[in-house]
């Protein structure tokens, strides 16, 4: 009796053809809402980290207060000196982030940008294009320009393929671009250059000193343990800085973005709203469906067929409408996602992952809708044929 369901099923799906496109539709519009608000949720926090995943070091220094490297609060650099302290320490470097008034060369307008400062002789970037223009940085008021960084900074890649530099203005201060790098826009910053500490200290005179910095990085001799130095870390040094290794100094980024502002809780609430509204489409589709065939259900219980049989009728169309519904909406999003890549310039790409948690949730989203569609299947009456 039971292998009876799934054709029963897919001719009671397709007997009104409008309607099943309908639905289908529907469920497809929810899982683009889904795909693009997880997209651009995982997004946010992967550029966001960018920055992070290329610093070199195993334990990273931050101000106490510091939330994120858009809420960063300078500490003395003293603290990173008195690292070296640690037998396992083989190296230190600071890191100098402030976000400058950057003038577009071709248009002069101009615009906020983030402005990295390193020690030349210290290069705490793994970046190849950084470390093969270090040179460069040692020269006064020169910077490294992000070929990545949205397009409102001028298009710099291509003014230097026609000049060995070019000339503009960072912080009302005459600057050179020298060469170009690749690291991506985020949330937080739309540009990025890069340029020397002491470079760094001049363009963002008189509120910055070359003794307070953003971020110390510490590189550990291979095979030291992290964890162990940074028990000693946390119990020598005063508790004016925070000590953490990469990875908790990643998910201290992560965890800015998605709890301390609205921006992850907007995209999170988009995807519950997706779901909701997919929830609705297809109750409606299906309650429709069962509301149109009751005396085809009355028929059935004439016939001795069970409630249990006729509910797992309506479960069956809804786990057939989740799947059709979503491969055209998982096709769709592949290409929306390279042209809000394009647009945005954020590492949006699909992942398997993804698409399998929200494949779960539209199957999820139709089994909820057919529960709730059943019980409409409880009140057929055979003598309602009559």
């Amino acid at each position: 009796m039971f292998g009876l369901i799934p054709p029963l099923a897919w001719l009671q799906l397709t007997r009104e053809k409008t309607r099943l496109l309908v639905a289908l539709a529907g469920i497809a519009f929810a899982v683009i809402l889904m795909l693009m608000q997880l997209g651009f949720r995982d997004a946010l926090f992967d550029s966001a980290v960018r920055i992070h995943y290329r610093l070199k070091g195993d334990i990273f220094l931050l101000g106490s207060q510091s939330l994120s490297l858009v809420e960063l609060k300078q500490f003395s650099q003293k603290r990173l000196y008195q690292s070296l302290g640690l037998p396992d320490v083989e190296s230190v470097g600071s890191v100098y982030i402030g976000y400058g008034s950057w003038r577009n060369p071709q248009t002069r307008r101009t615009r906020s940008l983030m402005t990295i400062g390193i020690d030349p002789e210290g290069n705490v970037l793994d970046l190849p294009e950084i470390e093969q223009n270090l040179a460069l940085l040692r020269e006064s008021d020169v910077v490294l320009f992000d070929r990545a960084s949205r397009p409102e900074f001028g298009d710099i890649e291509q003014l230097l393929s026609q000049k060995p530099q070019v000339t503009t203005e960072l912080e009302d201060r005459r600057i050179t671009v020298k060469g170009l790098f690749t690291l991506g826009a985020s949330f937080g910053s739309d540009g990025t250059v890069v340029t020397s500490d002491l470079n760094f200290v001049r363009l963002f005179d008189p509120q910055r000193t070359s003794g307070l910095i953003d971020i110390g990085a510490i590189s550990l001799k291979p095979g030291a343990s992290v964890a162990k130095n940074l028990r000693e870390l946390k119990r020598s040094l005063p508790n004016d800085i925070q000590i953490l290794s990469k990875a908790e100094f990643i998910a201290l980024e992560k965890s800015y973005w998605g709890g301390s502002t609205a921006i992850g809780f907007i995209f999170t609430l988009g995807t519950i709203m997706g779901f909701v509204v997919g929830t609705v489409i297809v109750y409606q589709i299906l309650y429709a469906d069962v509301t149109d065939q009751m005396i085809e259900y009355a028929t059935l219980k004439a016939m001795g067929y069970s409630n249990s049989f006729l509910s797992k009728l309506v479960f069956q169309e809804a786990i057939i409408l989740s799947i059709l519904g979503f491969i055209p909406g998982f096709a769709l999003c592949l290409g929306l996602y390279e042209n809000a890549k394009e647009g945005s310039g954020l590492p949006l790409a699909m992942t398997w992952e993804r698409g399998l948690t929200v494949l779960m949730l539209t199957i999820l989203m139709c089994i909820i809708s057919g529960i709730i569609a059943m019980r409409k299947t409880q009140s057929a009456d055979p003598a309602d044929i009559f």
